[in-house]
């Protein structure tokens, strides 16, 4: 076959455009510092990517989901200690009052306090996490406690609030609603307005008989808060575990996306010289004419 000066010069341009596009693709790396920049650029690596982004994204979705559990336990906690405390102080009260030698207006200062630190467990049981009460199971809008109104209200709901912390892992993380009760003999604001009442009559009943309702409804809210520690406990635990696997999972799509830079930069130097040296060639092959050869 006769090769002639128009196809030496096609082949030249074709090569030369190759290793432009050679060069463009070393050079959006570098840029980018990313192996590709579009899904053509390598379909293997592409796909990958997006498996690697879809589970990071999961993992960073449950590490949001951790910080709002958190939000439930810690605001829970906090709730049954300050009850706790109120709960010690009322105790204290009656132990008081059942001094058979105190007089009709002593126990009526003391059903004030009593009084005051039953409101302060009103607003303890209406407990919010931002717009969410907490103490009202799955109604998380509706005040769960309320003696303002007639008759007053007590929560019934007591459906567990579950938030998905691991891939077909939820746990409940709202306390239980019946700390905070008061339909009935055993409840806790049941037993504290009848004990109020007997504080401010002229012929209370045995005073000291509140004593064992007291510790009942104290050690009901003592064990909730057991519970809810254990809880969040376990949280904890899987946190960790979630944290090591945003790691993991951060490392894996760097190794899959992020380009060697020091190899790219190699492979543009080699391929620069490349480039340079096919222009000195393609130079020497096409700069002959006529007028050349007849010197």
């Amino acid at each position: 076959m006769r090769v002639t000066q128009t196809m030496l010069s096609r082949n030249f341009l074709n090569n030369l455009s190759n290793n432009y596009d050679k060069l463009g693709k070393l050079q959006d790396q570098i840029a980018s510092q990313k192996k590709i920049n579009k899904p053509s650029d390598d379909p293997v690596v592409a796909m990958q990517g997006i498996n690697y982004r879809t589970n990071l994204q999961e993992i960073q979705q449950y590490k949001r989901n951790f910080s709002e559990a958190h939000d439930w336990l810690d605001n829970a906690d906090s709730a049954l200690d300050e009850a706790t405390q109120a709960m010690q102080r009322i105790r204290e009260l009656t132990v008081e009052a059942s001094n058979g030698s105190l007089e009709d207006n002593q126990r009526k200062s003391i059903a004030t306090e009593i009084t005051q630190l039953r409101d302060h467990l009103v607003e303890v049981a209406n407990t919010k996490v931002g717009n969410k009460y907490i103490f009202n199971g799955t109604d998380t809008v509706t005040k769960p406690v309320d003696l303002s109104t007639n008759p007053p209200t007590f929560s019934t709901n007591n459906n567990p609030v579950n938030i998905e912390l691991a891939k077909g892992i939820s746990l409940k993380v709202n306390p239980d609603t019946s700390v905070f009760s008061g339909q009935q003999s055993g409840d806790l604001f049941f037993d504290l307005n009848n004990l109020i009442n007997d504080l401010n009559s002229s012929n209370p009943s045995n005073i000291g008989g509140y004593l064992d309702k007291l510790d009942q409804a104290t050690n009901k809210i003592t064990n909730e808060r057991a519970s809810l520690g254990a809880v969040s406990n376990r949280i904890d635990l899987m946190e960790t575990r979630n944290g090591e696997q945003e790691v993991t999972a951060t490392k894996m799509m760097s190794d899959n996306e992020d380009a060697d830079l020091d190899k790219v930069i190699t492979y543009f130097i080699a391929q620069q010289s490349a480039f340079r040296a096919a222009l000195g060639v393609g130079a020497s092959i096409i700069q002959p004419t006529l007028l050349d050869f007849l010197k």
